[in-house]
């Protein structure tokens, strides 16, 4: 299967990034650049970021340094990264969940997600699957539907954790496909994963990365991938949109942001490099096999518009479910 490459860059944006990196300063970067992580080592988000990290190492010669600070659904390393000198040293790997989730689930935050941060660019979509155990009687989206409309309530699914991608997928799919599935959190993709395999869960809006071997395995059933888009790399899989549930789509994407203040050249340089990273053939396939693949945009800005607009769609998300952490 292909590896499916979602860019998008305009050629005005190009000159403006071209106009931009003549107005760096020429020392810069002249000491390690930091990029805060807001996972645990080994996930997805950590190994996009030290992908990113090795390339702009080897391109400017100077060390850029991953530094994961878990902790408080991505809040501990948000608040650090909001807070840390503009000077476009200090980075932050942010994910959907602690930019464009937090802020409806909690009433306070010490961070901003649309004013604490410069946004530098929208990288990639880590791919997300709705699968099931093999012994539930559905192989398709519809097939769920039907049945978990003649069940109602009686169906569990899983996630990794309150106000991660995977929740908020099922609580989208409850409220679009006019169903009622009960959702249990774990700490975790990996241990949601173990009890979906050993017939504990009903289904899971799993990542592909957790979900790949054991759907190889033919331990779980896949039935669609979350995307707005069908994914070349898996493309025998239909979308939930187009397999049942039209409109649909959760693109649980990673994107770079830097405290605000950080100069635009600066940000405007490290766009263009974090994009030529991802566009590398080594990186694009080590990533697409886990399931993650480029999603860019084409300047800063539009990032920013994008981090709205995802703020805006999860809030009316969380508000339907009910959903609050304080």
């Amino acid at each position: 299967m292909r590896t499916a490459v979602i860019t998008s860059v305009a050629l005005c944006s190009a000159l403006s990034f071209s106009v931009a990196h003549a107005q760096v300063p020429k020392d810069y970067p002249k000491r390690p650049i930091r990029i805060i992580i807001t996972v645990a080592p080994g996930g997805g988000s950590d190994i996009t970021a030290r992908s990113i990290a090795q390339k702009l190492t080897d391109a400017w010669g100077q060390q850029v340094i991953v530094d994961n600070r878990p902790g408080g659904n991505g809040i501990v390393g948000m608040g650090i990264g909001a807070n840390a000198t503009p000077d476009g040293y200090t980075l932050l790997h942010g994910t959907i969940g602690p930019v464009a989730v937090t802020p409806s689930l909690y009433s306070k935050l010490p961070f901003d997600p649309i004013n604490g941060f410069e946004p530098v660019a929208r990288g990639v979509s880590a791919l997300n699957v709705l699968v099931v155990h093999p012994a539930l009687p559905v192989h398709s989206v519809k097939d769920l539907i039907t049945y978990a409309k003649a069940n109602s309530g009686k169906l569990n699914f899983g996630s990794s954790g309150v106000g991660a991608a995977d929740h908020l997928a099922g609580e989208l799919f409850n409220t679009m496909a006019g169903v009622k599935m009960s959702h249990v959190p774990y700490k975790g993709g990996a241990p949601a994963m173990i009890d979906l395999v050993g017939g504990n869960l009903q289904l899971i809006f799993a990542t592909m990365s957790t979900a790949l071997t054991q759907i190889k395995a033919n331990r779980i059933r896949a039935l669609a991938v979350t995307s707005s888009k069908r994914i070349d790399h898996f493309a025998d899989l239909p979308t939930v949109a187009e397999a049942g549930v039209p409109g649909f789509a959760v693109d649980n994407w990673y994107g770079m942001l830097a405290p605000r203040g950080t100069p635009k050249e600066i940000v405007y340089r490290l766009h263009a490099e974090i994009n030529r990273a991802l566009g590398m053939s080594d990186v694009k396939d080590r990533l697409a096999e886990l399931g993650i693949f480029p999603f860019t945009a084409p300047t800063p800005e539009a990032f920013g518009d994008y981090i709205k607009s995802e703020i805006a769609k999860y809030g009316q998300i969380v508000k339907a479910a009910g959903i609050r952490l304080d």
